[in-house]
């Protein structure tokens, strides 16, 4: 008796103790699994691109960017927001998905935006390119321009069918169809006004635009349009995080005319590469853009950001910034030549692919 019950209390506790090995390592397992799911889910932006395509080069190029990290699965495009007047203009945007693969993603415009504002290189005619028979060089998506929704009814329509915290806006133009968004009020799409949509859908605004440091001169992007700037600033919620990209940012980060035709060697008929065949595009264009799209989609860690703060706007466009542990808004600065070398090795690399 003594050595069975000697024998059966030794027994006992390893057999308990392998059956909790075994509970715990399923566990674990499931566990990993779960929280590695949930960190691919989480890592991955979704993105809605507004943008003044049709003047400078950079925006064709943060929208190729986020194609390509759409195909690779590091972001999803949600949208493309076209916040400079004109059809010519969306079907820049038309055509630039479609060439890429993603016709279907949706693409909305402004009626209602900045009168004739600055245009750089004059492209908005990319869409009508044609080829030596006549035939059109680029294939389109989109029917009729006319009937495209108005960029802030598009960004409602996808704000609203968003989990909550879940959406990254990259803003490299104007910021029309943003105060748009903000004044709108409960439609269709959402019971909420514009300013709670933003407030509850997203996670943060990536936006082109802001004078920092050693400054003197306002905002290109919120001076063409101050009224719009100002509704903006004025509404845009505090709960919302925004990281500014100045242009001295992006400043040493050039990508030259003769780089971009040589890094598409394998074909004419690309839209970037007919732009800088056919357009004079060398106006020392800098990718002020694509450090906005870099930012939203590969992180923070990439650049060097300011300590938190609140900026505000002056008539002049020019946008102090105050620090504040509390505050929402954080913005880029400019790195070594390193850095912008570095930089814009990404945005070639993307440029290559075929």
């Amino acid at each position: 008796m003594i050595q069975t019950d000697k024998t059966t209390k030794t027994i006992f506790p390893i057999q308990v103790l392998l059956g909790l090995l075994v509970v715990c390592c399923l566990c674990l397992f499931t566990s990993c699994k779960k929280d590695k799911s949930d960190e691919n889910t989480s890592v991955m932006p979704t993105i809605i691109y507004d943008t003044d395509i049709g003047s400078s080069t950079d925006d064709l190029f943060g929208l190729e960017m986020l194609n390509r990290y759409h195909d690779q699965g590091r972001c999803r495009l949600l949208g493309v927001v076209v916040d400079r007047e004109g059809e010519n203009c969306a079907a820049c945007a038309d055509v630039m998905n479609t060439y890429f693969g993603h016709g279907d993603i949706p693409i909305a415009l402004v009626r209602n935006g900045i009168k004739n504002p600055m245009v750089w290189i004059d492209y908005q005619g990319l869409a009508d390119h044609t080829l030596e028979d006549g035939s059109k060089m680029f294939q389109r998506t989109v029917n009729d321009y006319s009937a495209l929704p108005d960029g802030w009814q598009l960004y409602r329509r996808l704000l609203a069918s968003q989990p909550d915290k879940s959406v990254s806006i990259v803003s490299v133009g104007f910021v029309t169809c943003l105060s748009q968004l903000l004044e709108s009020e409960a439609d269709a799409y959402s019971p909420l006004n514009g300013v709670d949509l933003v407030r509850q859908k997203v996670k943060c605004l990536y936006i082109q635009g802001g004078r920092f440091g050693e400054a003197e001169e306002g905002d290109f992007n919120f001076a063409q349009g101050i009224e719009f700037a100002q509704t903006f600033f004025r509404l845009w919620p505090n709960e919302v995080d925004i990281v500014f990209n100045p242009m001295e940012t992006g400043q040493s980060v050039e990508y030259a005319p003769e780089q971009v035709i040589a890094d598409i060697d394998w074909t004419d008929t690309h839209p970037i590469k007919q732009v800088y065949l056919k357009y004079n595009c060398d106006t020392g264009q800098k990718m002020w853009d694509a450090m906005s799209v870099i930012n939203a989609v590969e992180g923070d860690d990439l650049f060097y950001i300011s300590e938190r703060g609140t900026v505000g706007i002056t008539p002049e466009a020019e946008t102090p910034f105050t620090p504040s542990s509390n505050g929402n808004c954080r913005y880029l600065k400019p790195g070594d030549a390193i850095w912008s070398s570095e930089m814009l090795e990404r945005i070639r690399t993307l440029n290559k692919i075929h």
